[in-house]
């Protein structure tokens, strides 16, 4: 596997070195043979939605996020992330040997074709192929479950938990938008799920009783399953103002509306309230980290405003929750400067993962220089992979991210040596941190 990267990392520095030279040559110029030790260390993603492999004929996997946003009004992407972004030719180059430079609609149908072909010659070990590819050791899979081919130990699962928060009518929460109409129906199913694997055949009468016999239950069978982490996506739902509330209020919500009847929003998010911080402490107890989604969402009718790290202030000062670790998801982008100060408490982590998809290396290099200057030891790379459409998957947007992910990183620490502010070999150090050793850190990894 490890010979197998290095020869894919000498022909990403042949092919991508120099663009990224060149544009940095004014401001700063890249280390490039920091650039290949860099290329060389076996990365852990923290964050991204694999597919499993079906052969043909089979299903299709649909299983690698619980808010799919497929079902969704059109929306415009970030222009990185389009389909027809040339950058795919490149990972398609890298993954299956496609021998264009262009993206006409008869190269593509190419490039497929020899996608399709890596799949039949690997079969259930074709996604560990393809993070041997990248140069990826472990990838933590966002997924509603894991399944043949995303197994132990390439692929480590971290579950959905939104759905927790949801246990009574969310008719209000529909009405709010479109989009809506979409999500939380995915909500639904996703609780009827756990509460079938709780074997809890109807909703449980009490706030006490839902806590024990549903969410408790549910994290401790996805601890037993070897989740690492539990995720939320609440700012596609609502905001991310988790205040804080009491059993006492929280309880008189639920069992008002635990039989019938639909609770106002207000009322309900003084239950989801409290849900989050018992989630939150329940995930500490058992040793998983909280993984949030803070990130501009996708969608016609998201609200920025919903999805800002300071909006998270309360639970990271919360002192019942001081034994949870939490990761800030895709760096808060935009307010990625506000998350740099949040990293600096105890138990906060950020990643970057999704801002490889969005962002050109050198805009991603100045959020990782802020970071690395302010607390390089809370910083975890990660891909945000996820498939687009039939002919940009996982695979290729776990390329792309990873590729941009690194370039940027380079960057960053080239200008730190530049300005005198850390050594080479400090250089080297901080990108194995970043890459690897401190999510091997974070999550009790052996490795």
């Amino acid at each position: 596997m490890r010979l197998r990267f290095i020869i894919v990392g000498l022909i990403l520095s042949l092919l991508f070195v120099h663009p990224v030279v060149d544009s940095a040559r004014a401001q700063t110029r890249v280390d490039v043979d920091l650039l290949r030790e860099v290329n060389n260390i076996q990365a852990i993603d923290n964050h991204a939605h694999p597919a499993r492999y079906t052969a043909p004929g089979e299903k299709e996997d649909t299983e690698y996020d619980a808010l799919p946003l497929e079902g969704l009004e059109d929306f415009a992407l970030p222009v990185r992330l389009r389909p027809d972004n040339v950058q795919y030719a490149k990972a398609w180059h890298a993954l299956y040997g496609y021998d264009s430079n262009d993206m006409s609609a008869e190269h593509v149908k190419q490039a497929i074709e020899k996608k399709q072909q890596a799949m039949r010659e690997h079969g259930q070990n074709y996604p560990a192929w393809i993070l041997d590819k990248i140069g990826i050791d472990t990838m933590l899979a966002n997924r509603v479950a894991m399944g043949p081919s995303i197994e132990p130990p390439r692929f480590r699962w971290v579950s959905f938990v939104d759905a927790l928060l949801l246990p009574l009518d969310t008719e209000a929460f529909r009405r709010v938008n479109p989009d809506n109409r979409v999500f939380f129906s995915g909500e639904d199913r996703l609780l009827k799920r756990y509460l079938v694997e709780s074997n809890v055949t109807s909703m449980p009468k009490t706030l006490a009783d839902y806590q024990t016999k549903v969410v408790t239950a549910t994290l401790e069978r996805h601890r037993r399953s070897g989740a690492l982490a539990v995720k939320f996506e609440a700012a596609y739902l609502r905001s991310l103002d988790f205040g804080e509330a009491s059993e006492a209020d929280a309880g008189r919500i639920y069992s008002k509306y635990a039989s019938g009847g639909e609770p106002s929003v207000a009322g309900y998010k003084i239950l989801q309230d409290y849900l989050f911080r018992y989630i939150a402490k329940e995930a500490g107890r058992l040793g998983l980290a909280v993984h949030i989604h803070v990130l501009d969402n996708f969608g016609s009718y998201y609200r920025s405003s919903n999805s800002n790290p300071e909006l998270l202030e309360s639970v990271f000062n919360d002192p019942a929750l001081r034994k949870t670790n939490f990761v800030i998801l895709h760096a808060g982008y935009p307010q990625t400067k506000l998350t740099a100060a949040y990293i600096g408490k105890a138990n906060v982590y950020a990643d970057f993962s999704n801002l490889g998809l969005i962002l050109y290396p050198r805009a991603l290099s100045e959020v990782l220089r802020n970071w690395l200057e302010y607390f390089p030891d809370k910083v975890l790379f990660g891909t945000d992979a996820f498939p687009l459409d039939k002919g940009v998957g996982w695979e290729e947007t776990a390329w792309l991210s990873a590729y941009t992910g690194r370039a940027a990183l380079v960057l960053a620490l080239t200008g730190m040596i530049n300005d005198g502010e850390i050594t080479r070999d400090r250089a080297v150090e901080l990108a194995r941190m970043v890459l690897r050793d401190n999510a091997i850190k974070l999550y009790g990894l052996n490795k």
